[in-house]
């Protein structure tokens, strides 16, 4: 009997701390040894020349969420998890979303149905509370983060989903008290809606003026509101899709006071710029997303926040809407005003090579730095490490087999999401993974999907350590 699975051999192994020359030996879904010469196995891949990582984590993206007013996710977890696999990633974060007036168990039942038998990954799923009832913070929310749903969302704006000051406080509360982490979108709702009457009245209502109705002064006073709650409860939290310079300055400051504040950024801010959304006709709809990109001297702001530690994670908040479709870009057919646009752009698939080719290639950041961000550091903050996001002995086997020569131009139709666009049409990229690895199987290998939906498994998360609270043990504010 053959002492290993699968054995990967002759690659250089990269993990958030090491680049070594070794062997991965791989039984019953784990590694279960590093070495040279390690026997035989029944199967063996051949990673000379190549790169092997661990598996990407992309802890925000959006899939088959239930959506208001008929619009409609293109990517389901069949779609969505193939198209992660091809990029590199092995698991995945979506969101189980509540509804104003419904319960949040329900939502988490509904999402398990709409998950069950379709992803050709690992998942697990994080909450989305927008309806911080006294049976939800009292009972709902606690009982859940048990049961291993130990991470959350809360907005500062979107009408269906926006919690008021007072709510957020009782939410930050219930996860401090539970070891939770709470994620942020943090934008100002009335400046929002303010400017977005003030463009309306003029007249202003194509796609580009998206970003003018979002600013980022509107992101900054959201990002320090969103602090000065974690510092009176004295709990973690994690701003998401950090989009520009000034809602850097105040995570900075934060952290200058000694505030355990997280920061998060995607894509879009690297490599879209406001001027994507001012494409002839309606085609800038494609790139609104919230916040909306900045400009070129903010793309830098972002990447020197990816080179000296100050983001956490860089994920894709992929949020699948075709372009051509009345469930999406086109809500009913019709090009309509920019704040009836549905939010959000692909990205699952894209994430890992435009991080790689730019940051890795492009000299901005280490790939040991690259692994932290994408798979490392996601895997800690929600609870599944050491389980995932890294090579060593005793962890799923969830490898990315990368080729860091291979040039790829990014075509729509080379992806495999159900979006009909990309935001990154025609960009070239230098790096590209080759095959990927769930739990020992190949998953993905050269564009070709080689396991069945359902192979993909759920995963109940951890508290995470990082969202310990300063002073759990020695007494704080509470």
């Amino acid at each position: 009997m053959k002492q290993f699975d699968l054995i990967i051999r002759n690659g250089t192994v990269v993990t958030a701390s090491d680049t070594m020359q070794c062997d991965i030996g791989i039984a019953g879904g784990r590694i279960v040894q590093l070495g040279h010469d390690l026997g035989e196995a029944a199967q063996v891949i051949d990673a000379g020349g190549k790169l092997v990582l661990p598996g990407g984590v992309d802890a925000h993206c959006h899939l088959d969420q239930p959506m208001p007013d008929g619009l409609r996710m293109a990517d389901d977890f069949r779609t969505g998890s193939v198209s992660a696999a091809c990029g590199g990633t092995t698991t995945v974060i979506p969101f189980a979303a509540q509804e104003k007036g419904h319960s949040l168990r329900a939502a988490v039942d509904d999402y398990h149905r709409r998950a069950g038998g379709k992803s050709v990954v690992d998942y697990a799923f994080h909450l989305i509370v927008a309806d911080p009832t006294e049976a939800v913070l009292n009972d709902e929310l606690p009982g859940l983060i048990r049961e291993g749903y130990s991470s959350f969302k809360i907005y500062m704006t979107y009408d269906d989903l926006k919690l008021n000051d007072r709510e957020i406080l009782e939410v930050l509360s219930v996860a401090r008290q539970e070891g939770a982490l709470v994620m942020v979108h943090a934008e100002n709702s009335d400046c929002i809606a303010w400017l977005t009457d003030k463009l309306g009245a003029a007249g202003n209502t194509a796609p580009k003026f998206h970003a003018l109705a979002r600013p980022m002064a509107i992101e900054r006073e959201a990002t320090h509101r969103a602090i000065t709650f974690s510092e009176l409860v004295d709990v973690p939290i994690l701003i998401v899709h950090v989009s520009g310079k000034e809602a850097v300055e105040q995570i900075r400051w934060a952290r200058n006071r000694g505030m355990k504040i997280f920061a998060e950024t995607c894509p879009q801010y690297l490599f879209l710029t406001a001027e994507d959304l001012d494409q002839p006709g309606y085609h800038g709809a494609k790139c609104v997303c919230s916040p909306p990109p900045r400009d070129r001297s903010n793309q830098q702001v972002i990447w020197d926040g990816l080179a000296d530690g100050l983001f956490t994670i860089f994920s894709s908040d992929h949020a699948p809407f075709r372009y051509e479709d009345a469930q999406g870009k086109k809500p009913g057919g019709q090009e309509v005003p920019f704040q009836y646009i549905p939010n959000g752009i692909p990205g699952l698939e894209t994430r890992l090579p435009l991080l790689f080719s730019a940051g890795v290639v492009g000299g901005r950041i280490s790939v040991n730095q690259f692994v932290a961000l994408t798979s490392t550091n996601p895997a800690k903050l929600y609870g599944l490490h050491p389980r995932k996001g890294t090579i060593a002995i005793g962890a799923d086997a969830d490898l990315a087999i990368w080729d860091p020569q291979r040039e790829v131009t990014i075509r729509n139709e080379g992806l495999h999401h159900a979006v009909d666009y990309t935001p990154y049409e025609g960009l070239r990229v230098t790096g590209w993974p080759v095959t990927t690895v769930v739990r020992g199987k190949v998953v993905a290998h050269e564009g070709e999907v080689m396991a069945e939906a359902g192979h993909g498994e759920f995963l109940p998360c951890g508290l995470p350590e990082m969202a310990r609270p300063r002073y759990r043990t020695s007494g704080g504010t509470l």
